[in-house]
Formats: C-alpha cells, structure tokens, sequence
C-alpha cells in the first residue's frame, strides 16, 4: 500500500514568536490589577501541553515579582497526574515547568478547602494552597471540549472548578455524569469567581497549527464573557480532517498532552458518551493508534476510542492514573483496551478486513501524526483523488510504503 504526503493549508493567525512575554505583560498590566507587596500570588497551570507554556508562565510570574508580589505554582488539573500531589507535579515537570524556569516553586497538594457554595445543589472547593494565597492567576487555553458543546467549555472557567477543586471538586462534578458539564460547570465557576480568590485570568487561543495566536488577561468580571467569545473564534479556526468518509485512520501518537482525551473527539468524530450523538464528521471505520506520548505519563485515556492499539502503546499504559481519569470522568467506554497488534502491518491488516467492504482493492486510508497537527497528512490512493485540485491542499509527490499484508 502506497501513501502520499498532502499538506492542508488553514487561516494562521499568530502572535510573533518573539513578542510572546511582551504580550503577557501588556496584557496583564493593561487589566489594572495591582498586587501588594509582599504579597504570594498563586499561579494556576494545567495538565494540557499548551504551545508557549512555559514561556506564558515564566512571564506571568515575573510580571508579578515586579509588581511586588511572591508568585508560587499550582497544579490545576482536577484528577491528573494519577490524582497525586507527586503526579501532578511531574506532569507540570514534564512540561518543563519547574522552579528553576519559572523562578517560583511548586506548591502541589490535593488538600482543598469548601468554600460558600450559595444556591448550588453540591459543594464547591478550592486548592489549599490557592485558597490561603493573596490571590490567584488562572493560565489556560480556551478550546473546544471533548466531551460536549456548549456557550463555555475548556478554558478558564472550567479550570477554576474542576482544576482549582482538584480530584474532590472533579469528583463532585463528573458524578452528576453528562449534566455536571453542561449544567452545572459554569455556575459552579461563578460562585468561585464570587470567592475574591481570583485576581486575573490569563486565556489562550491557538490557531489550527497549535500556534499560540491570542493572548488575553481577563478580570474574573470578564472572564465568562470574554471566553465566549475566544470560543467562537477557536471554533471558526479548528483545523478538521479533509475528508468525511475514512476506511482506516492510523495515529502516529496521542495523549494527555494532546487532548485532555488522549486524541480529540472532535477531529476524529467519536465522543462515545452514553446519551450523546456521535459527531456526523469525519466517518471513520477503523482508528489504530501507534505510540503513547511521554508526557502522558501512562495516562492512555481515549483509548476506547480507538479500535486497534500496538503493543507499543499497550506496555506504556499506567493502569491506576488511566483508570482514576476514565472514572472520573465517569465515561467508562474511553478506557477499554482495543485489540492488541505486535506491529503496525498486522494492525492495518485487521483494520481493512473488518471494515465491511467487499472491494478492498481501493481502500479510504489515512494517516495522521496525532488529533493536533492536521497540516500534513498521509492519505491512499482514493482519498488523494478525491482532494486533488482542493485550493488548500497540496500534494507534495512524497510517498511510503505500508505494507498491509494482503
């Protein structure tokens, strides 16, 4: 089986390299905060692997060191990291966020503390450290959820919930099942953003060659507008797969670094949630996923949503973090363990004769480097006719061979 290299083209809008930490502080000045002096400011940082991270990090932290106060770091990703303080720490580490970079330790607790939950039917918590700070600095991309949509989903306000609230908050959360996100998530975060704890929210977007392309410092009054808004731009901007109708896709890699479901639901058009339709784009009969990232740490959440794994990705697997996140989430069917090949020709080989087909002599395949990156593309024969012309698209001549063992 040959395959030939396309390249997409997307809208790329993009903060110049070079002015990431001018941007940071412009914006962050600009919000009219002020910290006093002295004064230990707790910087919130997730589990996603964010383009600039750290470098948005380090920025915010000395932004606050000049205006006075004592920055220190939080994890703030609910179950992550195996719901440990040890865990959660490392993945920040994996991101090579440390005290030594940032110039500001790392507290890491799951400790939380209840705060006043109002007219709310559950209660609301709040990281230990964070809550007994001077005050908090969110830092988060607003994106696209993967498991519902909605007016507000990944971003700021989900991250002073269920990454604020750590493993006990994400419990309470993701026990109301489907309802918890789409319900009772935004008004859980109002009543946090009514705490005073948080100073300011720093929100991202990136565009669809995960290149950081908005930086925005938003005062927790502004935070649920304003990210309403940087959604509706992140949806106009995703990058998406060129074709509806796929045989076989086969990931170079996917993981909690990637999407906070291993590969994202919504490029590749299972979500797999008990209740919820299944996306009509793309179409795809068989998805094999190849390698598990590092920075995953052994978390292979996402996992059931593929149909064939390598044993590659199966001897990489943590169990214990995994299943901590996949039953949090309470979306059982994302951890279960596909079929197990020794090598990638066995696996396509299983992929092609289980798709229902009977001509097999034109197979739809596609293959991608994992649920980020869409700009280049390994596509058959069938696919590269269907695309060629496309103004977007350009076939570069390059080809490989994937021996399918038929």
């Amino acid at each position: 089986m040959v395959l030939t290299k396309i390249r997409q083209t997307f809208n790329r809008p993009k903060i110049d390299d070079k002015q990431i930490e001018e941007v940071v502080r412009q914006q962050m000045s600009a919000s009219g905060v002020n910290i006093a002096n002295g004064a230990h400011i707790a910087l919130a940082v997730g589990s996603r692997g964010i383009a600039n991270l750290k470098r948005i990090v380090k920025a915010a932290a000395e932004w606050v060191k000049e205006q006075g106060g004592e920055p220190f770091i939080v994890p703030a990703m609910g179950s992550h990291g195996g719901a440990t303080a040890e865990g959660q720490r490392a993945v920040l580490e994996g991101y090579g966020i440390t005290a030594a970079t940032i110039g500001a330790p790392i507290l890491s607790s799951m400790e939380v503390v209840e705060l006043p939950q109002g007219e709310l039917e559950h209660p609301v918590y709040m990281d230990k450290y964070a809550y007994e700070s001077d005050g908090v600095i969110l830092i988060n991309r607003v994106k696209v959820h993967t498991d519902y949509h909605g007016a507000i989903e990944s971003g700021l306000m989900k991250m002073a919930v269920i990454g604020l609230g750590k493993h006990k908050q994400a419990l309470v959360i993701h026990g109301y099942g489907l309802r918890g996100l789409k319900e009772l998530l935004v008004p859980t975060a109002r009543q946090v953003l009514q705490s005073n704890k948080i100073l300011l929210g720093v929100a991202i977007a990136e565009n669809a060659y995960d290149e950081t392309a908005q930086i925005r410092a938003l005062l927790p009054a502004n935070i649920e507008r304003e990210e309403m808004q940087m959604l509706d731009w992140v949806k106009a901007n995703m990058p998406k797969l060129p074709v509806r109708q796929i045989d076989v896709l086969i990931v170079d890699e996917f993981g909690k670094d990637i999407s906070g479901v291993g590969i994202d639901p919504n490029i590749i058009g299972r979500i797999k949630i008990p209740g919820e339709p299944e996306p009509e784009y793309p179409d795809i009969t068989s998805i094999m996923l190849l390698d598990l990232t590092d920075g995953s740490h052994g978390n292979a959440i996402g996992i059931g949503l593929a149909d064939i794994i390598t044993r590659r990705v199966f001897d990489k697997i943590d169990l214990r973090a995994t299943y901590e996140n996949v039953v949090t989430s309470s979306f059982l069917d994302r951890g279960f363990i596909p079929i197990i090949v020794d090598d990638e020709r066995t696996g396509l080989a299983y992929a092609l004769r289980s798709r229902g087909r009977a001509d097999l002599s034109r197979p739809r395949i596609l293959r991608m480097k994992n649920s980020l990156h869409l700009e280049e593309l390994w596509v058959s024969q069938a696919i590269l006719e269907e695309v060629r012309g496309r103004d977007n698209i350009e076939i570069t001549g390059e080809t490989q061979e994937f021996n399918t063992g038929e």
